[in-house]
């Protein structure tokens, strides 16, 4: 069981990787994608977001035909556009061009995002679904953990259009992981009763469920926190603090190591404590934290390794909320486990993009603007946690 385990999450957090590979890896080039298509950094950032605007609204559609026709069809045209973006990205003449064709990239990307979260619904439910979900989030940090690095590295040596050529062959191994190692977890006779009417209806059964949305955005303000790291800490970091691109990627990678390192106790604290409980504690724990390095940034104490460690932490504790969130939600919604995984990413991103899109307007590279965004995010997480638990303990 624990070799079939790691198997299938090592396929599933290949294939999820791609689309944050393209994310990660393209953080330390900001600064020099702007100098080099003579663009402003709020253009730059741009490029960012529509990435993830793409990847918000695609999920809608991937999840219910994944209910439709079945999970594999969706990810090889997913990673099939994904490549075609990563190919035009990296031909680029102009920024305006960049950001349209990273849109086009996005909407391939969130395949991998939507129905690898439903293939572990389609197998597995409550901490067994948990376990499957953190050991997908273990492989799946070989992005953010390795990807800023590579890109660096890639960057300095290759410029930085060299990394939509790596993701380029990163999606030409999905695929190829696709066709050999990835079974079919939603068989002929599960699709019968699935179809556009039933897709409609399936969302509003979810919309009308405040359980679900309740638990969805409580994850989804925590990637928001993250976000509001993602599209500002080059910028901070770097500019504000002097960091190279290396030293960067390294401070980064740490958050992820963190992120990725405390959520592989997802399932044996649920076991032993209740998942519910267990999330309600550490988003109040990962509130508290980003209160604190929020404080300390207003109070004038903007050391970076006071910074980076409070963000360490905080991190931690949301490794432990994002996983069981989502299983959560979705422990009630087998049935439509592919529209349930496509609203509640999509939730995740419009909550991401609403912070980022506040933030953008006053990121001057000075930390306060990104500590805003990632402590409001935080706070509002917590409020969410008590409310939506309470609710669902009553």
């Amino acid at each position: 069981m624990q070799r079939s385990f790691f198997g299938l999450a090592l396929v599933l957090g290949l294939i999820s990787a791609v689309g944050p590979f393209a994310i990660d890896m393209y953080l330390p080039a900001l600064p020099t994608i702007g100098q080099s298509l003579h663009a402003s950094p709020g253009a730059v950032q741009g490029s960012l977001i529509v990435f993830f605007v793409a990847l918000g609204l695609g999920q809608v559609v991937y999840g219910p035909v994944s209910d439709m026709v079945g999970r594999k069809a969706p990810l090889y045209f997913g990673l099939l556009l994904f490549a075609a973006g990563s190919i035009g990205c990296a031909l680029a003449p102009s920024v305006e061009w960049l950001i349209a064709l990273r849109f086009v990239q996005g909407l391939g990307a969130c395949a991998g995002m939507v129905v690898p979260r439903a293939v572990i619904r389609d197998l597995h439910t409550g901490n067994d679904a948990a376990r499957l979900m953190s050991l997908l989030m273990l492989v799946f940090s070989v992005s953010p953990i390795l990807a800023p690095l590579t890109g660096s590295l890639l960057i300095d040596n290759f410029g930085w259009r060299a990394v939509f050529w790596a993701v380029t062959v990163a999606a030409a191994f999905s695929l190829v992981l696709l066709a050999t190692a990835l079974p079919e977890t939603r068989p002929p006779q599960e699709r019968a009763d699935s179809s556009v009417g039933s897709a409609l209806n399936a969302y509003g059964v979810l919309l009308r469920d405040p359980h679900f949305l309740g638990l969805s955005l409580i994850g989804g303000f925590g990637v928001a926190s993250f976000f509001a790291y993602l599209s500002n800490s080059s910028f901070v970091l770097i500019d504000h603090y002097g960091l190279t691109s290396r030293q960067y990627s390294i401070a980064f990678a740490a958050n992820a190591a963190s992120f990725i390192g405390v959520s592989q106790l997802t399932s044996r604290l649920g076991t032993r404590f209740g998942l519910a409980r267990m999330v309600k504690v550490a988003v109040t724990v990962y509130a508290a934290v980003m209160v604190v390095a929020l404080a300390c940034q207003l109070a004038g104490l903007q050391s970076l390794w006071l910074l980076l460690a409070l963000l360490f932490v905080a991190y931690g504790f949301l490794g432990l909320v994002i996983p069981a969130t989502m299983v959560l939600s979705m422990d009630a919604h087998g049935p439509i486990a592919g529209t349930a995984s496509a609203l509640g990413g999509t939730l995740h991103f419009v909550a991401g993009i609403l912070v980022m899109g506040l933030v953008s307007p006053f990121a001057n590279g000075n930390p306060v603007p990104m500590m805003v965004g990632i402590a409001g995010s935080a706070v509002i997480a917590f409020v969410l946690a008590l409310v939506t638990i309470r609710t669902a303990a009553a």
